[in-house]
C-alpha cells in the first residue's frame, strides 16, 4: 500500500461525490511501498519489535480470520487493529462505548499523521453526515463510532460505500449478559457482517472469563476457525496487597508518603472522593476529586492537570480512568471494596505500565464483605419492584399512556427518590435493568453542547434584523460559522462564538434565548445532566414485561463474581497475581513473589517431615481423582495452606507435577 508522508489539504471532489464534502489528504513526498506489518510499526510508531502475541493477533486479521484478543490493561489493544488496518486498503470501523478513548485515539492517529475520524454523542446531523463523507470518499483510514451509531438511518445510508477493511470491537466483553459491563446495543454489531460478509472481525478486551470468551465469539457470529489469543495476565512489575482495616486514612496517607510518584484512589461514593481530596491536600498531598457528577469542562481539567502531574493524586469513583494511558501511574488504592475481579484487574491494572515498580493496594473490613453478600438482592430486585420504579419513572416525567418513544428528559435522581420514596440504589439498579431490558437509555455521564437551527425563512430573517439590529451581529455570525443552520441543528460553540463577536458567553447566552422566544432559532443550551431516553411508548406497569429467565441468569453470574472478589480478598495464602490470572483461565501465570501473600509465604518455615508429608498426600491425591487446588486444601485439611502451595510450587519447579489448563494438578510423564 502506498504511504502518503506529509503536506495536508482540504479539497472538493467534484465527479459523482456530494458537494461540500472535504477531505484531509496527505501529498508532497510518497514514501514508498509500506507493506509489512513490521514496517508500519517502525515508520508510525518507532519501534522495533511487537509486544507478545501482537504479531500473531495481526497476521490472524490478515489471513481473514475472526480473532478474539485478551490482552491486559496497557496491552497494546490497539496496536492490533491499527497496524493491519493501515496494511490493507480501505478503513477500519471501530465500534467503542468510550467517548475518551475515541478522542484520544483520533488524536494520536492524527499526530503520526494518519487520517482518522469519530462519530460520538453531541454532534450534529451535519457534522456525522460529513464525517461519513469523508470515510466514505476521503483518504482517512479509522472510523471510530459508538454501537449505538450502527443503527441510525444515516449510518445504513452510507454503510455501502464505506470501503471497510476490518471490524475492530473494543470493549467486546459487553457483548456478554453474563459478565460485567453489559450493554444491549452491543448485541447488534453481529448484523453489520450481512454488509461485509467476507471482512474479519477482532474483538478486543482486557478481562474476560471463558464463559465471556464463549459468548463473545458467538454474540458476534464468528466464523468456523476463529483465533482465540489470550496473553498472560501475569503483570511481574505490579504487587498486590490487601489490607483489613477498622481505619483507613493513616494507612492511606502512610502508603502514599512512602510510594513516590502519581496514583489514583479509587472510592464508592462521590462525597467520598472530595473528602479524601480534602484530606490528603492538608497533609502536604497535593490531590484533586472526580466523578461523574462534575460538569464536563471541569472534568477535563482535573483529568489533564493530573495527567501531565500538577495534580499527583486523583480521588475519582470509577468514572475515572477509561481510555486514559498514563504509563508512569505508581500507585492505585482501592478505598473502597470492588464487586467483581473484572474492575479490580481494570482499575488496578492502570498502575506500572512503563514496567517500573508499583503496587495495587484494597482495603477492606468484614461489613464491607458481608454487604457485598446482600448486593445480589439490591443489584436484582424482585419484578414488582422494577414495575414501581418504571411507573414512577413515567409519572415523574409526566408521560402519558402509549407515548414517549424516542423522548429525552432531564433527570435529578435526588428528587426523584424524595417524591416517590423510593432507595438510590434500588433506584439505579432498576434503571440499569430496564436498559438492559432496551426500554430505556439511561447515562449518568451525559454531555451534549448546545444546539441552534434556525425556525423561520431568510426572507423573515431579513425583516426581523431591520426590526431589532442589535441581533444582527448574532445572526449573522451563526450563519458564517455554521453551515446547514437553516437545516438541522448545529452544535455551536459558545466559548468561540463570544469572543468572535467580543461579548460575555452569559450574554451569548441571554441573547440566544431572547432569539429563541421571538421564534427565529429554536436553541437547545448545553446539557450535562443525566438523562433518561425511552425508547418505546409507555405502557401500564402491571403489563410491563420483563424476561424473568435472562434476569435470573445475570443474578447468578454476578453471584459469582462477588464470590471470586470475596475468596480473592479472604485468601491469604496464594499469589494473588495467579488468583487472578486463573480467574480469566490463564492457567500459564507463576506465583509473582512480589504481593503480600508471596512476601508472607517466603516467611513461612516448613520442616523436611512435614515437607514430605505433604508430598506423599499429594502423590497420593492427584493418582486417586482429579484434584485442582482448592480440591487439594480440602483433602489435605490437615496442613495450613500457604503450606500446601509452597510444596506444589517446589514440585512443579522441579518437573514432578504439572498444572493443566483447566488447572488440574497431576504427575509428570
Amino acid at each position: 500500500m502506498t504511504q502518503y508522508k506529509t503536506g495536508k489539504v482540504s479539497c472538493m471532489f467534484l465527479c459523482g461525490i456530494p458537494d461540500g464534502c472535504s477531505f484531509s489528504i496527505k501529498i508532497d513526498e510518497i514514501a514508498g511501498m509500506i507493506s509489512t506489518p513490521g514496517e508500519i510499526l517502525k515508520e508510525y510508531w518507532g519501534f522495533d519489535e511487537f509486544r507478545p502475541l501482537q504479531r500473531e493477533i495481526i497476521e490472524s486479521v490478515l489471513s481473514g480470520k475472526d480473532t478474539l484478543a485478551l490482552l491486559p490493561t496497557g496491552g497494546g489493544k490497539s496496536l492490533c487493529f491499527q497496524v493491519p488496518a493501515l496494511v490493507n486498503d480501505g478503513i477500519c470501523l471501530v465500534i467503542s462505548p468510550l467517548i475518551a478513548l475515541m478522542k484520544d485515539q483520533v488524536e494520536n492517529l492524527k499526530k503520526k499523521g494518519i487520517q482518522a475520524l469519530s462519530i460520538h454523542s453531541g454532534m450534529s446531523y451535519i457534522e456525522v453526515k460529513k464525517t461519513l463523507q469523508n470515510a466514505a470518499y476521503g483518504n482517512f483510514k479509522f472510523l471510530y463510532v459508538s454501537p449505538e451509531r450502527l443503527e441510525t438511518d444515516l449510518f445504513q445510508e452510507f454503510l455501502s460505500v464505506i470501503r471497510i477493511n476490518l471490524i475492530a470491537v473494543d470493549e467486546a466483553h459487553c457483548i456478554s449478559q453474563w459478565g460485567y459491563d453489559f450493554r444491549p446495543s452491543y448485541i447488534r454489531i453481529a448484523a453489520i457482517r450481512e454488509d461485509f460478509p467476507g471482512i474479519p472481525i477482532l474483538a478486543l478486551t482486557a478481562s474476560a472469563t471463558l464463559e465471556v470468551q464463549k459468548d463473545i465469539c458467538e454474540k458476534l457470529e464468528f466464523r468456523d476457525g476463529e483465533n482465540i489469543f489470550q496473553q498472560s495476565f501475569e503483570r511481574p512489575n505490579l504487587s498486590y496487597s490487601v489490607f483489613e482495616l477498622s481505619s483507613r486514612q493513616n494507612k492511606l496517607l502512610q502508603i502514599l508518603k512512602n510510594v513516590p510518584g502519581t496514583g489514583i484512589v479509587y472510592c464508592k461514593s462521590r462525597r467520598r472522593t472530595k473528602e479524601i481530596s480534602e484530606l490528603l491536600n492538608m497533609n502536604g498531598i497535593s490531590a484533586d476529586f472526580y466523578h461523574a457528577g462534575l460538569a464536563n469542562i471541569e472534568r477535563n481539567k482535573k483529568q489533564e492537570n493530573w495527567i501531565n502531574n500538577t495534580t499527583r493524586i486523583i480521588a475519582c469513583t470509577n468514572a475515572f480512568g477509561m481510555g486514559i494511558d498514563k504509563p508512569d501511574v505508581r500507585v492505585v488504592i482501592h478505598y473502597d471494596v470492588p464487586d467483581a475481579l473484572e474492575n479490580y484487574y481494570q482499575e488496578a491494572g492502570r498502575a506500572g505500565r512503563d514496567g517500573e515498580k508499583s503496587y495495587a493496594v484494597l482495603f477492606f473490613n468484614q461489613a464491607e464483605i458481608d454487604e457485598l453478600n446482600k448486593q445480589s438482592a439490591i443489584r436484582y430486585p424482585s419484578i414488582e419492584m422494577i414495575r414501581k420504579v418504571y411507573g414512577a419513572l413515567c409519572n415523574y416525567f409526566q408521560l402519558p399512556s402509549g407515548q414517549g418513544e424516542g423522548l429525552s428528559y432531564d433527570f435529578d435522581i435526588n428528587t426523584f427518590v424524595k417524591n416517590f420514596n423510593l432507595g438510590s440504589f434500588i433506584v439505579n439498579n432498576v434503571l440499569k435493568i430496564l436498559e438492559q431490558e432496551e426500554l430505556i437509555t439511561y447515562s449518568d455521564q451525559f454531555f451534549s453542547p448546545p444546539k441552534v437551527v434556525f425556525t423561520t425563512n431568510r426572507e423573515e430573517l431579513e425583516t426581523f434584523e431591520k426590526s431589532y439590529p442589535q441581533y444582527e451581529d448574532i445572526l449573522k455570525a451563526l450563519l458564517r460559522s455554521y453551515e446547514g443552520v437553516f437545516d438541522y441543528p448545529a452544535s455551536i460553540k459558545e466559548e468561540q462564538l463570544s469572543r468572535f463577536l467580543s461579548i460575555k458567553r452569559e450574554i451569548l447566552h441571554c441573547r440566544l434565548v431572547e432569539l429563541h422566544g421571538f421564534g427565529m432559532i429554536e436553541y437547545t443550551p448545553q446539557k450535562e445532566r443525566p438523562q433518561v431516553i425511552f425508547l418505546h411508548d409507555r405502557t401500564k406497569a402491571e403489563n410491563l414485561f420483563i424476561n424473568e429467565k435472562n434476569l435470573l441468569k445475570r443474578k447468578i453470574a454476578f453471584e459469582k463474581r462477588v464470590d471470586a472478589m470475596i475468596r480473592f480478598i479472604q485468601n491469604t495464602s496464594r499469589c494473588r497475581s495467579e488468583m487472578i490470572a486463573v480467574y480469566f483461565n490463564d492457567h500459564t501465570t507463576r506465583r509473582c513473589g512480589i504481593c503480600d501473600n508471596c512476601i508472607r509465604d517466603k516467611n513461612i518455615s516448613i520442616s523436611e517431615e512435614e515437607f514430605e508429608k505433604i508430598s506423599t498426600e499429594i502423590r497420593h491425591a492427584i493418582n486417586e481423582t482429579k484434584m485442582d487446588l482448592p480440591s487439594m486444601y480440602k483433602r489435605l485439611s490437615g496442613f495450613r495452606q500457604n503450606k500446601i502451595l509452597k510444596v506444589i510450587t517446589w514440585l512443579q519447579s522441579e518437573n514432578k507435577i504439572i498444572i493443566t489448563k483447566a488447572g488440574f494438578i497431576r504427575e509428570k510423564q
